[in-house]
């Protein structure tokens, strides 16, 4: 599980920093690709990475300024046009599906595959199977904007090759039905309960992701305990009344939900053109001053996710 930033910028693009938009690469759990917001450019940032648009199965859009959803038209299209022929699912608030159907419609774009749409109007959960489970809520912005949390299930426990060994159980398909968690008899009359030979399941990797807000309560079920929190930081630590006035965050602010939300690691972006190189090192230390764990991302910056040991995921907790 990785995330990689293709848009970190804040409103329009600069010349270091796109628009809105990240990736979730989940291709390992499920050969898949996750789109978290499409701003205008999304799909030249797509061609400088490894990413393929046809592995993109979900887009899930925080809000409908132009800066999160310009380039989705676009993007669809030349997923087409690539060959991409899997169905392809948009999380989004109401009004997406509009916006999408017209500009094909205007533009006369046709897809070589099944387009759905899931509008987004009671928070809770959005999807849900065997390996994942997305759900969100609202945030505090001047449109209807969304936090999205996305859970990975628990990885089943490893077989105990040691314990097996001890107990003289031979190798050989036994072994499979014993990690099945599965009862088995040997040929000498012997009989194993599976369950005793599967070490404690590995818990499953939290990522949460926000649109544009401003602090608000509902934020902090949504981040609680995640691995990753990928938040705005449109404003620096002594701009909080421009924040609260313009609707969005500063980095202290979101360094004060890590830290009470118990996450793992903040990353910062939505970064004003205003902040360039020495501005942006004061948004990160001023930040891990309250946070440590904080990084202002940048992009096509790949963020690797690794599971917690189980000492590091028994200790996040809300404070």
């Amino acid at each position: 599980m990785e995330i990689q930033f293709l848009g970190t910028g804040a409103g329009s693009p600069s010349k270091v920093r796109n628009v809105s938009s990240l990736a979730l690469k989940l291709l390992d759990e499920r050969n898949e690709v996750w789109l978290f917001d499409v701003g205008e450019g999304t799909q030249h940032q797509i061609l400088q990475t490894t990413i393929k648009p046809r592995k993109i199965a979900k887009v899930f859009i925080t809000h409908l300024h132009g800066d999160h959803i310009f380039g989705l038209p676009g993007f669809l299209a030349s997923r087409a046009n690539q060959g991409g022929t899997d169905p392809l699912t948009i999380y989004g608030p109401p009004g997406i599906e509009d916006f999408v159907r017209t500009s094909l419609k205007v533009s006369q774009s046709h897809l070589s595959y099944a387009l759905k749409f899931v509008l987004l109007r009671h928070p809770g959960t959005v999807f849900e199977d065997q390996t994942f489970k997305v759900s969100f809520d609202r945030l505090d912005h001047r449109i209807t904007s969304f936090g999205f949390r996305v859970e990975e299930k628990p990885h089943p426990g490893e077989l105990l090759i040691d314990k097996v060994r001890a107990a003289k159980i031979p190798s050989g398909p036994v072994y499979a039905e014993l990690k099945a968690g599965k009862q088995v008899t040997l040929p000498d009359g012997r009989t194993f309960d599976g369950h005793d030979f599967i070490g404690p399941a590995q818990p499953g990797r939290i990522v949460t992701i926000f649109g544009d807000t401003r602090k608000c309560s509902r934020a902090l079920p949504l981040a609680a305990g995640a691995d990753v929190l990928v938040h705005e930081s449109t404003f620096g630590p002594d701009e909080s009344q421009l924040a609260k006035q313009y609707y969005h965050s500063t980095n202290i602010q979101a360094a004060e939900l890590a830290k009470r939300a118990g996450v793992g690691k903040l990353l910062l972006n939505h970064i004003s053109a205003r902040y360039l190189g020495p501005g942006v090192a004061m948004l990160e230390k001023s930040a891990r001053r309250i946070f440590p764990n904080t990084h202002v991302v940048k992009d096509f910056e790949e963020i690797n996710i690794p599971f917690a040991s189980p000492q590091l995921a028994s200790a996040g907790s809300v404070q």
